[in-house]
């Protein structure tokens, strides 16, 4: 399985990946503490997971040492491009604009978002450099994300 068609992730799945780019690889016992805080998990939950996810290929699990570290496959600005192209494709026809218009139409964007979004645009205008704006607010070029993980 390639790295552009890894399975969708679950919604726990998605929590556990958060934990994980956020903290960096960690152990199921440190995956599990940072969930809890938000909700009552077992850790045998958070294990069951992280095995799943493993065999779908979503982490990594280093054995080397007694307890297994875990660390996402994929950045997390990779997996959010590949759930929104599946979000493109199945509920708006391909249509980014339709996607857009819903986004903000659902919740109101904060002047900083703006900003973020009209950088994008302008960027995208003929003869820029294309990028796009990454979780920290920072650019990144489409680019070099496609030749990485694509």
């Amino acid at each position: 399985m390639t790295r552009s068609n890894l399975p969708r992730p679950t919604d726990a799945e998605l929590a556990i990946l958060r934990v994980l780019w956020h903290r960096g690889p960690s152990t199921v016992r440190q995956v599990h503490e940072v969930l809890s805080r938000e909700r009552q998990a077992a850790y045998t939950t958070a294990l069951k997971l992280l095995q799943i996810m493993t065999e779908k290929g979503l982490v990594r699990r280093d054995e080397r040492d007694r307890s297994h570290v875990y660390q996402a496959r994929m950045s997390e600005t990779h997996t959010q491009r590949q759930l929104v192209r599946d979000l493109l494709d199945r509920a708006f026809g391909g249509s980014a604009s339709k996607l857009v218009v819903q986004a903000l139409a659902a919740r109101r964007a904060s002047p900083e978002e703006l900003g973020e979004i009209r950088r994008l645009l302008d960027d995208r205008r003929p003869g820029h450099r294309e990028t796009a704006i990454d979780h920290d607010g920072q650019g990144t070029d489409h680019r070099e994300d496609r030749d990485e993980h694509d």
